[in-house]
């Protein structure tokens, strides 16, 4: 008789558009319909989080979501984004919650960074204070980043050195958590860097990782029609809807691609249609070419191509839920 007590974890991953939310929801039904026993799905798709966003981030449908239990998912505004470190808590409470109750979870999503933040220990971080943020907040309002930049400069030169003077979430960041430590970020980053950054650690949970890796060519073929069916479906709708909401489109959220590409092209930027599917075919074909390179350094995961390997994957999880 198979022994359910033993917190199994089944985490399904890949780059964008590799076919995980359809194999997470026939892996539910499997587990559900065979074993007789519960699952519940996790979100760890950076996207998936926000409310207002649909479309553009091909979310499960309402039958999807009615059929199986969903976590994480529509759980906040895009005025309000979701930090690794709130994402690892709230996860991790939705683990514990899953095996207490004798349910068994999958993690679903392309999101790498989450998935090392959530088993590797990668931050440490402490919940910014709102004075804190509202100082930084008004420091980047009077001075713009380079307010910033000047406190790592003095305070966390090697930040200062190694991040990109755009790149303003993990500027902020940094010196977020230079105010809230009084250490560097760069220090605990050294740290970490010591111990293998990403090997996978679950602590008290069986783990079966399923990495979905399809074959370029399909796979190039699958985002771009996936990026025209978004399109036909009401993307660039959809996004109008948020702009008319008040807000802004600078919003973290939609800064995301897909969403950022459609604001260009609302405010003339972007010229045809044409011109608006080729750039978010691209900039989704980029994502997955960096999602796939971060992906390979991942360790435990067993890698499949989804065009072929269906049956194996089932036969893979059979025998992890018999161990």
């Amino acid at each position: 008789m198979n022994d359910f007590k033993k917190n199994y974890l089944i985490i399904i991953s890949g780059p964008t558009a590799s076919g995980k939310t359809s194999l997470s929801l026939r892996i539910a039904r499997e587990i559900q319909n065979k074993f007789t026993k519960n699952a519940c799905i996790i979100n760890f798709d950076s996207l998936l989080f926000y409310q207002e966003l649909n479309i553009g981030t091909a979310k499960p449908t309402n039958d999807e979501l009615l059929e199986i239990e969903h976590k994480l998912i529509n759980i906040r505004s895009i005025k309000n984004p979701i930090n690794s470190f709130e994402f690892v808590t709230l996860a991790s409470e939705e683990i514990s919650k899953a095996h207490l109750l004798g349910k068994i979870p999958i993690l679903v999503g392309g999101s790498a960074f989450y998935l090392r933040a959530m088993f590797t220990d990668m931050y440490n971080s402490k919940t910014s204070s709102p004075e804190i943020k509202k100082q930084l907040d008004e420091l980047l309002a009077i001075e713009g980043i380079n307010g910033l930049l000047n406190i790592l400069k003095e305070k966390d030169p090697e930040s200062f050195r190694t991040l990109h003077k755009n790149d303003h979430y993990r500027i902020y960041r940094a010196v977020e958590h230079f105010f809230l430590t009084s250490t560097p970020i760069s220090e605990e980053k050294k740290k970490r860097e010591e111990k293998n950054p990403y090997l996978l650690n679950p602590v008290g949970s069986n783990l079966f990782h399923c990495y979905l890796n399809p074959p370029k060519e399909i796979h190039l073929n699958i985002i771009k029609e996936r990026t025209e069916k978004m399109l036909k479906d009401g993307l660039i709708e959809e996004v109008k809807g948020i702009l008319s909401q008040g807000f802004s489109g600078k919003e973290r959220p939609l800064r995301a691609i897909g969403y950022q590409e459609v604001i260009s092209f609302l405010n003339g930027d972007i010229k045809t249609l044409e011109d608006l599917s080729e750039k978010i075919f691209i900039s989704t074909r980029q994502l997955a070419k960096s999602q796939k390179t971060f992906f390979k350094k991942i360790t435990p995961k067993i890698a499949y191509d989804p065009t072929r390997d269906i049956d194996k994957i089932f036969k893979d999880l059979e025998l992890f839920l018999q161990q």
